[in-house]
Formats: structure tokens, sequence, C-alpha cells
């Protein structure tokens, strides 16, 4: 009798489930920011949502939940129900970076999360003072070599992009450079405008202005793929063969949601990301587009870019030092 019960049941849920996707969203849905408005994940998330909320009929609601690199805001989406009304736009350090930077995350971006899209990536510039006798990246790598490990670089502080980054050049390089952490992009990149630190890897964001205007000289791009307001700054891969690397930002739900929401919420994003206009407005914000994925591939994504970065972060000594 209670296999017939089971049965019955499962036989119900499975009828139900397009009926779910139908009808989805009967109210409006919740997006999760980890950090503060007017970032790059909180912009994304407003320009995905205002292309949802004609399509869906309904609100997409803008939550910025900060603090603790974006851990507050991950654990609340892990922990909440899991019926597709609560997503997060997540980081790559929230997806990639935190599990192995910090001793006890308190969450598990793998397990306690699913993929629904990616939404764009960030690609970074290594720039230099132009009073460093530089044109280039192997121009560069040279130069650096011949400084005998007395070379520092600027960073917006311990375990973010730019730190990272910069250790996965010097992996690839051989070349030796010293951290310098900052509160931020800005008082770093102000440090190398004045020649206190001579290099490091910004986001185009805070940096795009003040390389056009000669502040800083742009040695090459962090992505394979250039970018369309730097077309003359070739991708460091040009010279580090295999050297590609960008902040990027997922679109999460909670792991137990339907799979049928899933697949509509999926199916919804993939579709708004890309329209012509999205990929101007991302392109117009310092980000690149990117191609659709499934889920599948997303989650192997995911998987993939913990690993490569945990060997990074442990290389770096920074592993489960937060």
């Amino acid at each position: 009798m209670k296999i017939l019960k089971f049965a019955f049941a499962a036989a119900a849920l499975a009828l139900a489930a397009p009926s779910i996707a139908q009808e989805f969203p009967a109210k409006p849905v919740t997006m999760i920011v980890p950090f503060a408005a007017g970032g790059a994940g909180d912009i994304l998330a407003r320009l995905i949502g205002a292309r949802l909320e004609p399509r869906w009929g309904k609100p997409l609601v803008i939550e910025n939940k900060t603090g603790a690199g974006g851990i507050i805001g991950a654990k609340a989406t892990a922990a909440a129900d899991a019926d597709g009304y609560t997503l997060m736009i997540a980081p790559s350090a929230t997806m990639a970076v935190n599990v192995s930077l910090f001793k006890n995350p308190g969450y598990d971006p793998a397990a306690d999360f699913v993929p629904l899209a990616l939404a764009a990536q960030t690609p970074f510039v290594l720039v230099v003072n132009p009073d460093v006798p530089v044109k280039n990246v192997a121009e560069f790598i040279k130069w650096a070599k011949e400084q005998g490990g007395k070379l520092s670089y600027a960073t917006a502080g311990p375990g973010v992009p730019h730190h990272l980054f910069a250790e996965l050049f010097k992996s690839m390089t051989g070349v030796e450079m010293t951290p310098v952490a900052y509160r931020g992009s800005l008082p770093a990149l102000n440090d190398v405008i004045a020649g206190h630190v001579p290099v490091m890897f910004v986001d185009l964001g805070p940096s795009l202005g003040l390389i056009q205007g000669g502040k800083v000289r742009p040695l090459g791009i962090s992505t394979k793929q250039r970018f369309a307001a730097l077309p003359e700054v070739p991708p460091i891969d040009d010279t580090v063969k295999g050297f590609d690397a960008a902040s990027w930002q997922m679109i999460v739900a909670p792991a137990k949601t339907p799979p049928a929401v899933v697949t509509k919420l999926h199916a919804d994003m993939s579709a708004v990301l890309a329209t012509q206009e999205s990929k101007d407005d991302t392109l117009k914000n310092g980000m690149l587009p990117v191609a659709p994925m499934s889920v599948d591939a997303l989650k192997k994504f995911v998987a993939d870019e913990i690993e490569r970065w945990r060997k990074v972060v442990k290389q770096a000594g920074l592993e489960g030092t937060m």
C-alpha cells in the first residue's frame, strides 16, 4: 500500500511540474546581490530585471545583502525556499574562490545552488605606470625578471581578482612580485598612477577613462577576447599562452528548486541575455556578454573554476586564511 501511495505521489508531482512552470512566476521574484549597490552584479541584476519583468508580468526585486565577501548573501540564498522565488547573482569570488579562501564559508557553491545563467564576464587589464620602460607584456616579463624579486604590485585586497590574476600571471611566467593590498581598485590604481607601485591588474570600470587619458599604460587584457573600448590592447594570451582570467557573474537558485522551474528560469534568462540590447548594455558597463550554456555545462563550469582557483589560492598561500 505504501508503495502505491508513493507511486501516486510521484505521478502527481510529474503531472504538476509542467503546470508549475507555466504558472511561474505567480508573484514577485527576489534577486539577492551579495555586494553593495553600484557594483557589476548590482548593475547586471537591474539590467536583467528590466527585461524579465515585461516577460513575466511580475516584478524582480533586487535585495543587496552585503558583508563577509559575499558570504552573507550566499548563505541567505542557500537557506531560502527552493521554489524559484529567491535567486542570487553571484560573482566568481562567491562561486569559485571563497570555498578555498575561507576556512568555513558556510555554504558549498557546487552543492547548495543550481546555476541558471552566466550573465557576463569582466575583463581586467594589466597596467603599469607610464614611467615603467615597457610597452607590451613580453617587455614587462623581461623587465620584471630583471628586478631581482623586488617588484611589487597593487591589489584591491587579498583573494580578490586583482590579486589572484597577478598570482596566476606569476605562476605562468616565473615573474616574482609582492602584493600590496589597498581598500579597493581606485586607491590601488591611484598609487600606480603616482608611481608608488608600478603595476596592477585592474577591472575596466574604474580604469577605462584613466587608460584612455594616458594616466596608466595598458599592456594586455586578461581575457582571450579583446574589449571593444580598447581594441589596440592585445590579450595577454598572445604572449602567455593559456592565460585567460575574468571575473564573472552567475545567476543561481537554491539547489532543490523544482526542475521545471529551473528549466523555465534558464530559458527566460538565456533569452533576455541573448538580445542585442542586453549585449550592448553589458559592453557599455565594462563587461563582456557570454554565449548561452546549458545548466549541466554551467555546473561543470563552476566545478572547473573552483578547482582552477583553488590551485592559485593555495600557491599564493591564502588557502583557509580567512
